[in-house]
Protein backbone atom coordinates (compact mmCIF):
# COMPACT_ATOMS: atom_id res chain seq x y z
CA UNK A 1 0.00 0.00 0.00
CA UNK A 2 3.31 2.49 1.11
CA UNK A 3 4.91 1.93 -2.54
CA UNK A 4 1.32 1.98 -4.23
CA UNK A 5 0.77 5.65 -2.86
CA UNK A 6 4.60 7.12 -3.27
CA UNK A 7 4.23 6.14 -6.97
CA UNK A 8 0.80 7.68 -7.65
CA UNK A 9 2.48 10.49 -6.03
CA UNK A 10 5.72 10.36 -7.84
CA UNK A 11 4.31 9.46 -11.28
CA UNK A 12 2.61 12.98 -11.81
CA UNK A 13 5.84 14.55 -10.64
CA UNK A 14 7.99 12.77 -13.25
CA UNK A 15 5.73 13.48 -15.78
CA UNK A 16 6.10 17.39 -15.21
CA UNK A 17 9.29 17.52 -14.86
CA UNK A 18 9.99 15.21 -18.21
CA UNK A 19 7.48 17.18 -20.62
CA UNK A 20 8.00 20.86 -18.43
CA UNK A 21 12.16 20.76 -19.54
CA UNK A 22 10.93 19.86 -23.51
CA UNK A 23 10.93 22.99 -25.11
CA UNK A 24 9.22 23.97 -28.43
CA UNK A 25 12.65 24.96 -30.47
CA UNK A 26 12.04 28.42 -30.22
CA UNK A 27 16.09 28.89 -30.41
CA UNK A 28 17.07 29.04 -27.22
CA UNK A 29 15.54 32.56 -25.50
CA UNK A 30 17.19 33.89 -22.60
CA UNK A 31 14.22 34.98 -19.82
CA UNK A 32 15.77 37.84 -17.86
CA UNK A 33 13.04 37.88 -14.69
CA UNK A 34 14.18 41.29 -12.42
CA UNK A 35 11.89 41.04 -8.82
CA UNK A 36 13.34 44.50 -7.98
CA UNK A 37 11.75 47.51 -9.22
CA UNK A 38 13.68 50.40 -11.19
CA UNK A 39 12.17 52.68 -7.94
CA UNK A 40 14.11 49.99 -5.58
CA UNK A 41 17.23 49.85 -7.52
CA UNK A 42 17.51 53.64 -7.81
CA UNK A 43 17.19 53.78 -4.48
CA UNK A 44 19.35 51.19 -2.78
CA UNK A 45 22.25 53.17 -5.21
CA UNK A 46 21.41 56.34 -3.52
CA UNK A 47 21.55 54.53 -0.48
CA UNK A 48 24.65 53.22 -1.15
CA UNK A 49 26.12 56.41 -2.51
CA UNK A 50 24.50 58.54 1.07
CA UNK A 51 26.43 55.60 3.08
CA UNK A 52 30.04 55.87 0.81
CA UNK A 53 29.82 52.71 0.02
CA UNK A 54 30.25 53.80 -3.57
CA UNK A 55 31.43 57.20 -5.40
CA UNK A 56 29.58 60.03 -6.89
CA UNK A 57 31.26 58.63 -10.12
CA UNK A 58 30.21 55.25 -9.90
CA UNK A 59 26.76 56.62 -8.90
CA UNK A 60 26.14 58.60 -11.70
CA UNK A 61 27.26 55.72 -14.28
CA UNK A 62 25.35 52.96 -12.53
CA UNK A 63 22.21 55.23 -12.75
CA UNK A 64 22.17 55.69 -16.33
CA UNK A 65 22.80 52.44 -16.97
CA UNK A 66 19.67 51.40 -15.41
CA UNK A 67 17.92 54.24 -16.63
CA UNK A 68 19.13 53.25 -20.01
CA UNK A 69 18.21 49.64 -19.57
CA UNK A 70 14.53 50.46 -18.44
CA UNK A 71 12.92 50.76 -21.62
Amino acid sequence: MRRLVTLSLALPLLFALSFGSVGCGGGGATVKQNSTTLGQQLEDLHSAYEQGIITEKQYEKKKKELLKNYK
